[in-house]
């Protein structure tokens, strides 16, 4: 009778409902980067990482063992501008005579700048007068070198791609010009470069912006992104073959709509953020693979949760994913595709099935396993589509050099920046996919601007 009367208590239901709360306030401040979304800078204090049991300690730098050896290939003939080649004139140990050898030569490649490397042209459109027309005419100029002025184009392409992929700011631009090549350009001069490389680089863009919506596959994601005092989103369009950035005053999905449209019938594979889920309602046509790596993050939240029940299901979900995942990584040791595929079933619908049954009366745990419910083909669409990744790495890896430039330069300061940036980093990014060397597209891109010729394409050619 006593006990009855202790667990009807309206104090102590009180006490226990006050208790859930703050053990929910606890969990909350507890969550950091590797237990949810939050992003790494976010960590104020990482915690230290627990020591697994018959784990060696840190592994020494440079090469590890069992690792084939890299090794520099030497410059071709044609690469080298000259040669210099040592004889000796007697024996270095006894003095006597020497014979030519024809044993190869021991060899040091050696690559320098030269003292200056610059060149200064001078272009005049000579002065002819006409006795008829009493008029003084001068020869014109070429078109590339009127657009240009001052600074040619490979000092232009230099100068952005400087400022755009080496995250340089106009100090440590103007210093290096200054002491290494010689050439002395005010920051004013270096902002019209910049904004001239960002013209240069429009077409080119706004070629790949066009594509998007027919891709079969994209990656997306998006981060913060400062602009005077402003808070700005970049999204990140990741496909199989480009990289496209995309700095809006959204987060949310009138993104999607405006850069895919409402008819994209291709696959999206993202985070579980709640535009990505708006999109999907918006358009039917969409197919979606939520990030398993982000789904295992609120996994490790569970398991660190003060309440036991949160704890046991989360350890419970994390058992099954390391699962799952260990048959993804065994891939190449499966007889055939079809017996991956097969395992990959089973594994899953172990993980759901007990995500479901063994699912405790509390509302962190309802709030996960509810997106099996609502979501289930959406978190596992990779297992019988085979081109689809489980985790959104692909766009998170891309977006990982804004991050650095935005810690680096602290964002823009208008529209014209905003351009220059996401035109800039969707160079970057796609040459880097692609194996090309931004600087050379840079360069061209600003010659045929300087020409008036039509602009290098990002989009790889199909035909």
């Amino acid at each position: 009778m006593a006990k009855q009367m202790l667990t009807t208590c309206p104090r102590c239901a009180e006490l226990e409902a006050r208790l859930a709360e703050l053990e929910a306030q606890v969990a909350a401040l507890r969550k950091n980067s590797s237990n949810s979304s939050k992003p790494p800078s976010s960590d104020i204090v990482k915690p230290p990482k627990l020591k697994t049991p018959g784990r060696r300690g840190k592994r020494k730098r440079g090469g590890q063992p069992g690792h084939p050896r890299h090794e520099r290939p030497p410059l071709s003939p044609e690469q080298i501008d000259r040669t210099w080649e040592y004889s000796l004139d007697a024996c270095p140990d006894c003095g006597g005579l020497l014979k030519h050898s024809d044993a190869a030569p021991r060899v040091i490649q050696q690559i320098e700048i030269i003292q200056r490397p610059i060149r200064i042209e001078e272009h005049r459109g000579l002065a002819h007068w006409c006795p008829k027309c009493r008029k003084m005419h001068y020869a014109p100029l070429p078109q590339d070198v009127r657009q240009a002025g001052l600074i040619g184009p490979r000092l232009t392409a230099l100068v952005g791609y400087l400022k755009g992929a080496c995250h340089a700011s106009f100090s440590t631009i103007r210093k290096f010009l200054r002491d290494v090549m010689g050439v002395t350009i005010s920051r004013g001069q270096l902002a019209k470069l910049v904004q001239k490389v960002s013209g240069s680089l429009q077409a080119s863009y706004e070629e790949l912006l066009a594509a998007l919506p027919a891709e079969e596959r994209i990656n997306v994601d998006e981060t913060g992104h400062p602009d005077s005092g402003q808070r700005l989103w970049t999204w990140c369009f990741r496909t199989p073959l480009y990289t496209l950035f995309k700095i809006d005053a959204s987060r949310g999905s009138d993104v999607l709509l405006e850069v895919l449209g409402h008819e994209f019938d291709g696959l999206l594979g993202c985070d579980y953020f709640s535009a990505y889920r708006k999109y999907m309602r918006l358009n039917e046509n969409v197919a979606v693979q939520f990030c398993l790596a982000h789904f295992i993050r609120d996994v490790k939240f569970l398991v660190a949760h003060p309440r036991p029940a949160n704890r046991h299901y989360g350890e419970l979900l994390l058992s099954h994913l390391r699962k799952l995942f260990g048959v993804i990584h065994r891939r190449g040791q499966f007889v055939s595709e079809a017996s991956f595929r097969r395992t990959l079933t089973a594994v899953r619908n172990a993980l759901v099935g007990d995500a479901i049954v063994q699912l405790p009366d509390t509302r962190e745990a309802a709030n996960l396993a509810d997106r099996f419910v609502a979501h289930y083909e959406s978190y596992f669409r990779f297992i019988t589509e085979p081109a689809i990744e489980p985790t959104n790495n692909l766009a998170e890896q891309a977006i990982r050099f804004v991050a650095i430039h935005r810690h680096i330069t602290q964002g823009t300061r208008g529209a014209a920046g905003q351009r220059w940036c996401e035109r800039m980093w969707t160079v970057v990014g796609t040459c880097a996919q692609q194996g090309r060397s931004a600087f050379h597209f840079v360069h061209q891109a600003v010659v045929a601007a300087f020409r008036h010729t039509a602009s290098p394409r990002l989009l790889p050619d199909s035909s």
